[in-house]
């Protein structure tokens, strides 16, 4: 079955056809969650909370090309209220830990190949980057998502998008020894 009659479907109350269309792309939403989230329990909490409000406001949804687009700016904007909420509360998981983790950076484990030195130089680099660039850039290259899509996401104009990536990638060419085109 199509996406566009799914979504159809789903516009006139059909849940299992709005499930069938958020199944069709769980790992791109659960990736999502998790770069936002930076741990695995609240992204599954946030795309929980993404499938009720999708189903909620699907009838919103003027343009059936424009679904995963749409239902991953829900998500974002669901992940953004819970960082939001977690930082009004004062939890012992988001003090400095001992070894010196950054609780605010995705979990440390103890697989070397997960942490490697790469991973672990681009997220310092990445840290050095203002929150709109260090999004846009996520969102382009982790997420694989385009201009438009991100523009939606972060509700700025495709222009100001374009703008952030190029001035981050900029400042990560700089930061890491490279020569920043002028």
């Amino acid at each position: 079955m199509n996406a566009v009659r799914q979504i159809k479907q789903a516009k006139r109350g059909n849940k299992d056809a709005l499930l069938q269309l958020i199944l069709a792309d769980k790992d791109a939403y659960y990736r999502l969650a998790l770069a936002y989230t930076g741990n695995e329990h609240d992204a599954m909490d946030a795309m929980e909370e993404m499938i009720v409000l999708l189903y909620e406001r699907i009838h919103q949804l003027r343009n059936e090309d424009a679904f995963y687009s749409w239902s991953k700016t829900v998500l974002v904007n669901v992940c953004k209220a819970q960082l939001r909420k977690r930082q009004r509360l004062v939890l012992l998981e988001d003090l400095q830990t001992a070894d010196g983790a950054d609780p605010s950076g995705p979990p440390l484990t103890s697989d070397p190949y997960q942490n490697s030195d790469r991973q672990m130089d681009l997220q310092e680099l990445m840290q050095q980057l203002n929150e709109p660039q260090k999004e846009a850039i996520q969102l382009k290259y982790f997420h694989d998502l385009d201009y438009r899509a991100i523009a939606e996401v972060m509700e700025v104009p495709v222009g100001t998008v374009k703008s952030r990536i190029f001035q981050g990638l900029k400042k990560l060419r700089e930061l890491y020894g490279g020569e920043a085109d002028e």
